[in-house]
């Protein structure tokens, strides 16, 4: 759907609209002016104009209407206009979002961090004890606001949820925010006040690592752990640590069951907190952000940091608690005025004057001169950010690419290898032929061959530490994995390459590593390179391996420019073997996207826009190099959707390859006429999602063809081109 808004006219006889600070597909939030009162209102819209929809809006309107807190934004009016829309009219202040101040600052202090989840958890309790019960259902940085004077709302109602009894109703689209949504959130399981609090726990987590938690759905059927708070940030107090843990457990019945039991466990966390009394204020934004150009910037960003500025005057005048940062501001500029007029006392009085022209006198000649020849050595405005904690930093790009000779190919201790490598030049060929996919049948993952409708699947490895990520030879005569693989991952740290024969025949080849740990890899249309991901150094970046001389080149830098990449990974080479495409993640947008390069790593460009909430990863190249088959989702989440991009005429944008299809790591066959990807299998019996490979034709025509078992999980599926004799 579309505004029906434009900036200028007048809606309901009464407010102008000033601008637009928020679309989605069910409406838009725009700054007005309430031309009877003379004050900017927020006013927010919904599309849909179903009669339901309109008796469902005007009971809720009714409710948000009577709500009186002071970190709430309230709101002042409500209307239907016909087959327009529902609005709902707000009050209006300037201020940034907490997502706007982790991009500004980085993170916020632990102390900052208590006091916003303090502040949250006031008017979650409020919200969750009224009668019916309100659920907030869409908690997240975009959405606490921060005023000019440090005061914190909760804003944006556009999806809260009433609760009657067992009965629970709501005007919009179940929300679902990747990171920050608990795993009920996802389908159809009853949300309750517990799952405003695993919000607000993933919300404080951002906050203090500047890092987006695992997404719950993940660590609910993929076993993904959630990185410890503290593995992100050391200096975050244990007892923090652990409150904000708990109130992200996978179970509701293992969080906080109350916004007011979560909310003594932050104030007790820490000491300066425990007696907490009085409005909780924050330190306010710098008053710089309310320029007309940063405002005019605010408007391009992703419409989920774009939320109305909306406030709540507090109904009663209380004494406020300011946080430590501001005090420490406070008593140096009570020491810098104490400072001043001390000196000058000091530098005026007789004693003194007569005492600095004796020292003068006394020590003219040993005053340091310059030296002739030498030139004054200015430093750069800015360094390169330093590397993440635990991690060596990046050497910055150079104007060359090097290759560093690495060793013969050297077995592992317990592999011995039958036959040398050689490289083999051959051609892609055609067909369906068969597939190799990684799969936990026989308990840890391990390397699996079968053929192109699922039959006859032949395991092929038998790692100890597992193995997964199969690429075939463009002969089809070999396959490079990679192991360990305990499980499905993004990311493999201590992982090492490994070569097989296809037939099973001889053993596993390790491929010379490094420490860090090598994976994703993707062999060359001609045989000769192995392009791979590796943390070597640091941050993941895409290498090449030369299969002739043993030697890696890296072709991917953390580049200080921050309009490229910060890491890479996922490299998929073109059939003619001169470019590669990869994922890319953005250090502006914080988002994945897809980049390409020539095959040497020169002329890095941003290749497909589809907006800085989409993520984008795990390209794929079609074997007539026309069309590139991707994955993506809305935020940080394990599955999401397919798309195709038109190569050859190099649009502006992607299509979905079949709308309503979930799928993600596909990849064509060497006829191009199929495509096989994982998806996602819902068992009934047990209540267990596993991935499984699916099939489809390339044109998303036809029927989806579930491939392997559903009673264990397959992944990396990867075509076999056809062998030639």
């Amino acid at each position: 759907m579309v505004t029906n808004l434009e900036r200028g006219s007048l809606l309901h006889k009464r407010y102008r609209i000033i601008e637009i600070l928020g679309q989605g597909g069910m409406g838009s939030v725009y700054r007005a002016m309430d031309e009877n009162l003379g004050v900017d209102v927020a006013v927010k819209e919904n599309l849909f104009t179903s009669d339901e929809y309109a008796r469902q809006f005007r009971l809720e309107a009714v409710i948000l209407a009577s709500l009186r807190h002071t970190n709430l934004p309230r709101v002042t009016d409500h209307f239907v206009i016909g087959e327009q829309g529902q609005y709902l009219i707000m009050d209006f202040i300037d201020g940034e979002d907490l997502r706007q101040r982790m991009e500004r600052t980085g993170s916020v202090s632990e102390e900052e961090a208590i006091l916003v989840g303090a502040a949250m958890c006031d008017a979650l309790q409020y919200l969750h004890t009224r009668k019916p019960s309100i659920i907030h259902r869409d908690l997240k940085p975009g959405n606490v606001r921060i005023t000019p004077d440090g005061h914190i709302y909760l804003v944006d109602f556009g999806l809260a949820k009433l609760v009657k009894g067992s009965q629970a109703t709501t005007s919009g689209a179940r929300a679902m925010t990747p990171g920050y949504s608990p795993p009920e959130q996802y389908g159809t399981a009853r949300t309750d006040p517990r799952t405003d609090i695993y919000s607000l726990g993933a919300t404080l987590y951002a906050a203090l690592t500047g890092v987006i938690p695992e997404d719950s759905l993940a660590r609910a059927i993929d076993n993904v752990e959630l990185t410890p708070l503290r593995g992100r940030s050391p200096k975050v107090s244990r007892k923090l640590a652990a409150a904000i843990e708990k109130a992200m457990a996978v179970r509701p019945e293992d969080r906080f069951q109350s916004a007011e039991e979560f909310r003594q466990a932050l104030l007790t966390s820490n000491v300066k907190t425990k007696r907490l009394e009085g409005e909780i204020v924050v330190d306010p934004p710098p008053q710089a952000l309310w320029s007309e150009e940063d405002s005019n910037l605010a408007n391009e960003m992703p419409r989920d940091t774009r939320n109305g500025p909306i406030s709540l005057p507090p109904s009663k005048p209380r004494k406020k608690v300011r946080s430590t940062s501001w005090w420490i501001f406070f008593s140096i500029f009570l020491l810098t005025i104490l400072s001043a007029l001390l000196s000058i006392l000091i530098f005026w009085s007789p004693i003194t004057k007569a005492f600095l022209g004796l020292l003068a006198t006394s020590t003219s000649t040993s005053i340091a001169t310059p030296v002739p020849g030498t030139q004054t050595i200015q430093f750069a405005n800015s360094l390169p950010p330093p590397p993440p904690e635990g991690k060596s930093a990046t050497p910055q790009p150079s104007s060359t690419v090097t290759r560093t000779p690495l060793p013969t190919f050297t077995p592992s201790v317990t592999h011995t290898p039958t036959e040398t490598l050689i490289p083999t030049p051959t051609s892609l060929g055609g067909g369906t032929s068969q597939i190799a996919f990684a799969s936990n049948r026989a308990g840890a993952p391990q390397i699996y061959l079968m053929n192109a409708n699922g039959s006859n699947p032949l395991q092929k490895t038998n790692m100890l530490d597992g193995a997964c990520q199969p690429s075939f030879s463009p002969d089809g005569v070999r396959l490079v994995f990679i192991s360990p693989c305990l499980k499905r991952l993004d990311q493999y740290p201590g992982a090492k390459m490994y070569v097989i024969n296809a037939d099973g025949s001889g053993l596993p080849i390790e491929l010379a590593s490094e420490e860090g740990g090598d994976f994703d890899p993707a062999w060359s249309p001609d045989g000769t390179r192995i392009a791979f991901t590796s943390l070597r150094d640091g941050s993941p970046q895409i290498y090449v391996l030369n299969l002739g001389d043993k030697s890696v080149t890296r072709l991917t830098e953390a580049s200080s420019d921050v309009r490229q990449p910060d890491w890479s990974s996922q490299p998929a080479w073109s059939p003619s073997g001169t470019q590669i495409i990869y994922t890319g993640h953005s250090r502006l947008t914080k988002a994945l996207q897809i980049w390409g390069m020539s095959d040497a790593g020169r002329g890095q460009a941003f290749l497909i826009r589809r907006g800085p909430e989409y993520w984008n990863f795990l390209p794929d190249w079609s074997p007539d190099g026309k069309t590139i088959l991707f994955s993506e989702t809305r935020g940080d989440q394990q599955l999401g959707w397919l798309m195709f991009y038109d190569y050859e005429h190099q649009t502006a944008g992607a299509d979905h390859l079949r709308t309503g299809t979930y799928g993600t790591h596909s990849d064509y066959s060497p006829d191009g006429m199929w495509v096989a990807y994982e998806s996602l299998d819902i068992q009934d019996t047990t209540g267990r999602l596993d991935y499984d490979i699916y099939c489809m034709k390339a044109d998303g025509t036809g029927p989806i063809i579930r491939l392997t078992n559903p009673l264990s999980m397959e992944f990396d599926p990867a075509w076999r081109p056809i062998v030639t004799p």
